[in-house]
């Protein structure tokens, strides 16, 4: 038996178009879109009717950079990919693509294979991954052929954390010839890691251990010395590049000069950058240890070039950099010694929020929003328009967005697996209401109604956004 739902009255926006327009959805698709009022929409019968006057009817958002249950510095990232992905639906994301890991001396599939397994039958939201990269030899490479048949078609390295996930020039110049053969997408996190562990050593030396000492070591010029080197070593290998978590001025600068060459290289930021600064850092106490992550936040002046890059097509995707650690007993582990803090920010569930108060803001577009936060991720990992759209044959991953409502950011009311917020206390305009994961309810009317296993696996084809 299949079922109908009409989502009538609401404002329908996509990355390129604005229209008051009823929505019809049949079981997991969007069957058509009609002008209200219109004959078309006024002859459709359903089911189950969703009044979305006064709102907005938006695409599910897709978060392209998750990582739930992360091993990391001795202690897991505090979300499962059941909890997490119950917080992304409360926060108008459908679909997340998160990272699994290679171990070293172990193969890209026993990764894929442990990271399957953990969220298999848990998520409430679709799912996908990308694969770290930890060790670089003949075995991987060819694994990395496998992988983009199978609709893994992203994979991550790492110009940071030596003796963890670190691969050096050589190791990153054979993935990317290697991703230039097979299609895949090269991710890259561009900090000079080598560089930072001297400046780390040198600072416990002189006894600057707090938290904002994180955000000091791993310098600016460092980021950007990464990024240009990143680019370089993909127009070598003629291959596409994709820097995540941008966060300096000076590494905007270094996307904006590739691109004006024509390049396929692109930069993802993400709200922390945006929103918070080296002042939470700082925050007496050691209550900075909660804003440690890396890429670091870096001082305020650096928020209006992210906003322009994103404005430009400098920086094409806002993601979260999920990772959330809870302040009693994991950030804790780096009292004494800012290095041994775990690295990560809770967010999956403020992301479209916090995007949509830089619409209020007027930083962006109300259709900028929806391309930097559903269409353009899904563009760029290989999920559209089956994901980040509203269209006939899409996925029925429907928000209906209130840009009223008012909301004060809470680790009280939020529903991430971790202690703290890292916005506690800000107010914005704006707040999901309902949310349809293919077609069915997993937030209705302000209270969760989905359920763990709806969420499906979903293979990706190639980068769709290549120039």
């Amino acid at each position: 038996m299949s079922s109908r739902t009409v989502i009538r009255g609401g404002l329908v926006i996509t990355a390129s178009d604005e229209l008051h327009a009823d929505v019809l959805i049949e079981d997991t698709r969007i069957a058509a879109i009609a002008a209200t009022g219109t004959p078309a929409a006024e002859a459709w019968t359903a089911e189950r009717t969703i009044d979305a006057t006064g709102k907005y009817v938006i695409p599910g958002g897709v978060d392209a950079h998750t990582h739930m249950e992360l091993p990391f510095g001795g202690t897991f990232a505090s979300d499962t990919f059941e909890t997490g992905t119950r917080a992304a639906a409360w926060g108008g994301t459908t679909t997340i693509i998160d990272f699994a890991v290679q171990s070293v001396g172990r193969s890209l599939r026993e990764g894929l294979d442990a990271w399957n397994a953990k969220a298999d039958g848990k998520c409430a939201i679709d799912y996908g991954f990308h694969m770290i990269v930890s060790d670089v030899n003949q075995d991987t490479l060819k694994e990395m052929d496998l992988l983009v048949e199978e609709g893994v078609t992203s994979f991550k390295q790492f110009m940071a954390y030596p003796g963890v996930f670190y691969s050096d020039d050589g190791q990153i110049l054979r993935a990317m010839q290697r991703s230039a053969e097979n299609g895949g997408l090269i991710m890259m996190h561009a900090e000079n890691g080598i560089a930072i562990d001297v400046l780390v050593e040198q600072a416990l030396a002189r006894g600057e251990t707090d938290p904002r000492y994180h955000g000091e070591v791993r310098k600016a010029l460092l980021e950007a010395e990464a990024t240009h080197r990143a680019i370089k070593l993909a127009q070598v290998a003629g291959a596409p590049l994709y820097v995540v978590h941008v966060s300096a001025t000076e590494a905007v600068a270094e996307l904006a000069r590739a691109r004006d060459e024509g390049l396929n290289v692109f930069g993802e930021t993400c709200p922390q950058y945006l929103f918070l600064s080296t002042d939470n850092l700082a925050e007496p106490d050691f209550e900075g240890a909660k804003y440690v992550c890396s890429t670091p936040l870096r001082p305020k002046e650096h928020q209006a070039a992210l906003w322009r890059g994103l404005r430009t097509n400098d920086l094409q995707v806002v993601s979260t950099d999920h990772c959330p650690f809870c302040f009693v007993g994991q950030k804790e582990l780096g009292r004494g010694d800012f290095s041994k803090i775990p690295n990560g920010l809770p967010g999956v569930e403020n992301r479209m929020d916090l995007l949509h108060q830089a619409v209020v803001d007027g930083h962006i577009s109300r259709r900028r929003w929806i391309e930097i936060a559903c269409a353009t991720p899904a563009r760029m990992f290989g999920l559209y328009p089956k994901k980040g759209t509203i269209a006939p044959g899409a996925d029925a991953d429907v928000v209906v967005y209130d840009p009223h409502a008012e909301q004060i950011m809470s680790a009280e009311t939020h529903h991430m697996n971790v202690d703290y917020s890292a916005y506690e206390g800000r107010r914005t305009t704006g707040r999901v209401e309902t949310v349809l994961s293919r077609g069915e309810d997993v937030i209705t009317d302000r209270k969760f109604t989905g359920r763990a296993g709806h969420g499906s696996y979903t293979p990706r084809s190639t980068c769709q956004y290549l120039l």
